[in-house]
C-alpha cells in the first residue's frame, strides 16, 4: 500500500513541483521501487567493473551499493551487445554497459546543437549509435564521457591508462584560449593523464571543449628545455648552474642603458610574471608587448583570443590595448641599433617580425621558454620555464574574470617557475625586495594594479572574482 497523502508513486524528474505538494523520498515503497529499477538496470549489465574505465567514478556502482541487492534473481543468458564501437575520433562505445539514459543524446542535441546521436533497435537490443555514415565528431564530444553514468562512453585518450583512484586531482585552468575553463588535472608521479572540467557557472558551467581537454600532451615532451644554458661562442652553448646564471643575467640587465631594452612576453605567462616584467621594464625604460594569438570562436566556450590572460597583460600595463602594436617598434629599434637587449618569455619572436637577422644584432638576448624554437636557438642566455600546471598563479579571462590555479606536477630538470628568477632580477635591477610566495606576490600586485584593488589570494577561492573593467 502507498503511504498516506500520496495517491501513487511518481517519477521525480518528470513531476513538476506544485503548491501544497508533499514529497516522500525515503518511504518503504520508494525504496522498493528504487531497488526494482536498479535490478532492472543490472539484468543485462556486464560484470566487468575491474577493467572498466568508469570504475571508481560510476554512478551505477554507487547506486548498487546504496540500493542494490547482494544476489540476482536473473538466471537467463544476458543480452550481448557490440563492444568497442568506434563512434568517432575520440570516443569508443561499449554498448553492453549502456543503460540508455539518453544524457549523451540530449547534450549533443540541446547544448552543442548537433543531433549526432540516437537510439537504434528495440527492446533489450536498443543501443546508442551515431548517425550512419557520419562520425561522432565535434569539439565537445568528450563531455559525453563525463555525462555517461557508467563506462559505456570512454575516451580513447584516457582509456586503460590509469585507475582513477590513483590520480591526484589539482584545481587548475585551461590555458588554450581566453575563456579560462576551470579544470582538474589528473596526475600521478608527475605525469599528467587527463584534464577534466571543474564546475564554475560564471565561466564554463561544467563543460570543456575537446581541444582544451587534450592540450596537455606537449607538457611531457622529450624535447622540453631542462637546463640553464649560456652561449660561449656563435653556435656553441654550455650549461650553467641556475643560481649562477640568474645572478649573471641580473648583473647584465642592471648595466643595460635605459631605453636600450625591449621585452616580449606571452600573454600565456601568469599575471604575477607579467607584473614582475612590468617592474623590470619601468626601471629599464623598456618597450614591452605581447604577441596576439587568435583563432575561430564558437558559440559555446572557445574564444577567438587564444591567450589565457590578454586582459591581465593589459590591466597590469605590460601591453597596449591592442596587443602586438609595439612589435614593429621593437623590430625597428633593433634594426636601428637603439635596442641592444631583448628579453623574450614564451614566444618565438622570429614568427612575428623579429627575424633571425635582427636577433644577431643584439648584444644580449635572454630567452625563457618551455620548448625549443628558432628564438631559443639564438639565445645568449636560455632559461627553462614551466607550464602553468607546474606553478601557481592567476589569469584574467576575456570577460574580466580573475582566477587562480595551482601546481599539479613538478617541472622537469632544472626548469624553474618564472616568478622565482624574475623576482631576483627585479631585486638586482631596482633594489626592490618583493614577496617570495605566490600569495604575497599576488597581494603586492593587487595593491599596485587598480583593477585588482582589494582582492586577496584567498578571496579568489575556487570560483574566482569578476573584475569591473
Amino acid at each position: 500500500p502507498y503511504e498516506p497523502g500520496t495517491p501513487r508513486a511518481a517519477i521525480s524528474c518528470a513531476t513538476p513541483v506544485s503548491p501544497g505538494m508533499e514529497i516522500y523520498t525515503n518511504t518503504p515503497t520508494v525504496r522498493k521501487m528504487r531497488e526494482a529499477v536498479l535490478e532492472s538496470l543490472l539484468i543485462n549489465h556486464p560484470l566487468d567493473c575491474p577493467i572498466c574505465d568508469q570504475a571508481g567514478e560510476c554512478k551505477l556502482q554507487e547506486y548498487s551499493l546504496q540500493h542494490g541487492q547482494a544476489t540476482s534473481r536473473f538466471v537467463e543468458t544476458k543480452v550481448h551487445k557490440p563492444k568497442q564501437v568506434d563512434l568517432g575520433p575520440r570516443i569508443l562505445l561499449d554498448a553492453e554497459r549502456c543503460i540508455l539514459c539518453g544524457r549523451c543524446i540530449r547534450f549533443t542535441r540541446e547544448i552543442v546543437g548537433d543531433d549526432a546521436l540516437g537510439i537504434i533497435n528495440r527492446g533489450s537490443y536498443s543501443a546508442v549509435s551515431n548517425y550512419p555514415g557520419r562520425p561522432f565528431d565535434h569539439n565537445y564530444t568528450l563531455n559525453t564521457v563525463d555525462l555517461c553514468p557508467v563506462g559505456a562512453l570512454t575516451s580513447k585518450d584516457f582509456r586503460f591508462q590509469m585507475r582513477v583512484w590513483f590520480l591526484k586531482e589539482s584545481p587548475s585552468l585551461c590555458a588554450s584560449c581566453g575563456t579560462g575553463c576551470n579544470l582538474l588535472v589528473g596526475s600521478r608521479e608527475d605525469r599528467i593523464y587527463r584534464f577534466i572540467p571543474r564546475r564554475n557557472d560564471a565561466v564554463n558551467s561544467c563543460w570543456m571543449c575537446d581541444a582544451g581537454r587534450l592540450n596537455y600532451r606537449w607538457i611531457g615532451r622529450d624535447d622540453r628545455l631542462r637546463d640553464f644554458e649560456r652561449q660561449t661562442a656563435p653556435g656553441r652553448r654550455e650549461t650553467s648552474e641556475p643560481a649562477a646564471a640568474i645572478a649573471e643575467i641580473g648583473d647584465r640587465l642592471a648595466k643595460a642603458a635605459p631605453g636600450s631594452v625591449a621585452i616580449v612576453a606571452s600573454a600565456r605567462q601568469t599575471n604575477e610574471e607579467l607584473y614582475l616584467l612590468t617592474k623590470l621594464a619601468a626601471k629599464l625604460d623598456a618597450v614591452t608587448d605581447s604577441v596576439p594569438r587568435t583563432g575561430e570562436a564558437d558559440r559555446l566556450l572557445v574564444s577567438a583570443d587564444r591567450n589565457p590572460t590578454t586582459n591581465g597583460a593589459r590591466l597590469i600595463g605590460f601591453c597596449p590595448a591592442e596587443v602586438g602594436t609595439r612589435l614593429p617598434q621593437i623590430a625597428g629599434g633593433i634594426r636601428a641599433g637603439t635596442i641592444r637587449t631583448l628579453i623574450v618569455f614564451g614566444e618565438d619572436v622570429t614568427r612575428c617580425g623579429i627575424g633571425p637577422e635582427l636577433l644577431e644584432k643584439l648584444e644580449l638576448l635572454v630567452v625563457s621558454d618551455i620548448l625549443p624554437n628558432a628564438t631559443t636557438a639564438r639565445a645568449h642566455h636560455l632559461v627553462p620555464g614551466c607550464a602553468h600546471v607546474e606553478k601557481r598563479g592567476s589569469f584574467v579571462n576575456v570577460k574580466g574574470h580573475l582566477q587562480r590555479f595551482f601546481k599539479a606536477v613538478e617541472p622537469p630538470g632544472k626548469a624553474t617557475p618564472e616568478a622565482e628568477f624574475l623576482r631576483a632580477w627585479v631585486q638586482r635591477v631596482t633594489g626592490e625586495d618583493l614577496p617570495g610566495t605566490a600569495e604575497g606576490l599576488f597581494e603586492k600586485m593587487a595593491a599596485d594594479v587598480p583593477a585588482f584593488c582589494g582582492i586577496t589570494w584567498a578571496s579568489l577561492g575556487d570560483q574566482g572574482v569578476q573584475l569591473k573593467i
